[in-house]
């Protein structure tokens, strides 16, 4: 490896958008995530509809006078 191309790694605080901080490695001191294993679907079982800008409503409006 060469000396001094790598940046430092150092101990970091990740916090997630419900409330939850944990500590994690990497290059930048605070990380901020959307979705953390505490709140994501896969692992609490729970549904839960994350929507980036508009794409559920925009599905529904789109969808809503059709018939099964």
């Amino acid at each position: 490896m060469k000396e001094g191309i790598h940046p430092k790694y150092i101990e970091a605080k990740a916090s997630c958008a419900c409330g939850v901080v944990f500590e994690t490695k990497s290059t930048k001191p605070a990380i901020s995530v959307d979705i953390c294993s505490k709140c994501h679907p896969f692992y609490t079982g729970k549904q839960k509809i994350v929507d980036a800008e508009g794409r559920v409503e925009k599905f529904n409006k789109k969808y809503a006078g059709t018939k099964k």
